[in-house]
């Protein structure tokens, strides 16, 4: 019993959040490298230029004016422009997560290095890096784990294409997937398509500008009617392939058992359900049909796509699990606090990260045995973490036992889910295993790594990586399999 001996224990970044290396080696600009910094309490702006040139920007969660262009400003603060610099620190990096013992390692691949508009010009400058950190990977016996698009989108796509509103972009993203999948097709084994696909609805995300119901739904198509066509593909070009899909899953619980606060949980949840649905089940639910006739959104399809997306179901379900939430049909007994993309409703009976994140691992065990239940393919848990400040002490030593706690008991839940529940379990890759930018707000100090990163929220510091307590904690975790998860 427990973890499979083959278990894929490993950790996440992204590109966007920790490769940096903005405009270096042939890349151009995506979306995400206009969004400044911001922290706990203010929010990151997009900066951007209207049709008549004025320089405007805006909160990250709001979109663009039609017509409007991502811009650069040079007095402004850009996190994801150098990151934490795998780009230059990517052989230290993964020589520490050898060191952990990582059977496998989440990265993403940035669509604007490979093709810099996002069209169909290759930069093979990008690729080479790309060939580099796998072979150095393999070396280790690291697998890589390979998200293709990871909340971002190249510039130019967003700014005249109008993003994935345009049916043109599917073809210069399948154009992208060829060319990295027949790269990489003897390094690479794991991928996952979209990431947090259930949260892609602005321009930053997906180069929209019309975020109404309609345009998110009109590019959620898109973006179904892409992964299918990829995962086809990718099968094509190797049948070793393990393509799944990624989606945040955040379990939502009825405050009380008043039946309306249960239907306001079932609601609450189907949203999250219809991304896997779609990519797993290949056909839209008839709740969301429903959803739409009500609404009056009306999804414009070309023939072909529903067969298309009945045939390009993935192998896998990704999901990123940090927390759970509350659901209730009386909005005067809800309290919003912080949440991974989205406000979530404060449960009584759970601790909070400094951000207001609900701290819940048994939440993690009833989403990998929902999901288990009604799916019934393997899973993976991309995603998990716990965001805190972290204090280097005078000797230089990180003591990090809030997050060793917090992983051990999530851990526990994972074994109990295979042991008690019978759920297919791929592996297991926390967030942010080195620290890098935090997506939500661009602060350096909520921090989630096993490995300490020397740098502010300002882009101030020596970059210099340190061990954390948790890194031998993690070490010790991988080397027994998930048996030993005692805090020493």
């Amino acid at each position: 019993m427990g973890f499979p001996k083959n278990f894929l224990w490993g950790g996440a970044t992204a590109a966007n959040q920790y490769e940096g290396g903005y405009l270096s080696g042939g890349k151009e600009p995506s979306t995400l490298d206009a969004i400044t910094g911001g922290s706990h309490t203010t929010s990151r702006k997009i900066t951007y230029k209207t049709k008549e040139g004025k320089i405007e920007s805006v909160t990250r969660e709001k979109s663009l004016p039609t017509g409007a262009i991502g811009y650069i400003d040079p007095e402004q603060y850009y996190p994801s422009h150098v990151a934490t610099d795998f780009y230059h620190h990517y052989k230290e990096d993964i020589a520490l997560f050898a060191e952990m013992g990582f059977k496998c390692f989440r990265l993403s691949i940035n669509w604007s290095r490979i093709c810099p508009k996002g069209t169909d010009k290759v930069n093979e400058e990008g690729l080479a890096f790309y060939d580099a950190v796998f072979d150095e990977l393999l070396k280790y016996n690291i697998e890589p784990v390979v998200t293709i698009n990871h909340f971002d989108i190249p510039m130019y796509l967003a700014d005249e294409l109008d993003g994935w509103s345009n049916r043109k972009v599917i073809d210069y993203f399948l154009f992208f997937c060829e060319t990295i999948f027949k790269r990489y097709k003897d390094k690479v084994k794991y991928w996952m398509t979209f990431n947090e696909i259930n949260f892609l609805r602005s321009w930053t995300q997906i180069g929209i500008h019309d975020s109404s119901l309609q345009g998110k739904y009109q590019a959620a198509h898109h973006l179904f009617v892409a992964s299918a066509k990829v995962v086809k593909l990718g099968h094509q070009i190797n049948s070793d392939f393990q393509i799944g899909m990624m989606v945040a899953y955040i379990p939502s619980y009825p405050m009380s058992c008043r039946p309306e606060d249960v239907m306001e949980s079932v609601q609450f949840n189907r949203e999250q359900e219809f991304y896997i649905d779609v990519q797993v089940k290949g056909y839209y639910p008839a709740h969301k049909l429903k959803q739409f006739e009500r609404e009056g959104v009306v999804i414009k399809k070309e023939a072909g796509d529903d067969e298309l997306i009945k045939e390009g179901t993935v192998d896998y379900i990704g999901f990123s699990y940090y927390m759970s939430t509350v659901s209730s049909a009386n909005p005067d007994k809800v309290k919003f606090v912080g949440g991974n993309q989205m406000p979530a409703v404060k449960n009584p009976y759970l601790e909070e990260s400094d951000w207001g994140w609900g701290v819940d691992p048994l939440g993690l065990r009833i989403s990998l045995s929902k999901l288990y239940d009604r799916y019934n393919i393997p899973l993976f848990v991309v995603e998990n973490g716990f965001g805190a400040v972290d204090t280097v002490e005078s000797d230089g030593a990180i003591i990090d036992d809030y997050r060793i706690d917090y992983f051990k008991k999530h851990v526990a839940a994972m074994k109990d889910a295979i042991d008690l529940d019978g759920v297919d379990l791929i592996g297991y890759t926390p967030w942010g295993c080195i620290d890098l930018v935090s997506a939500g707000t661009g602060e350096m100090k909520k921090r989630y790594g096993f490995i300490y990163v020397d740098l502010d929220d300002h882009g101030q510091g020596t970059l210099k990586r340190s061990r954390k307590k948790s890194f031998n904690w993690y070490k010790q975790v991988i080397a027994t399999n998930g048996e030993k998860l005692e805090n020493n």
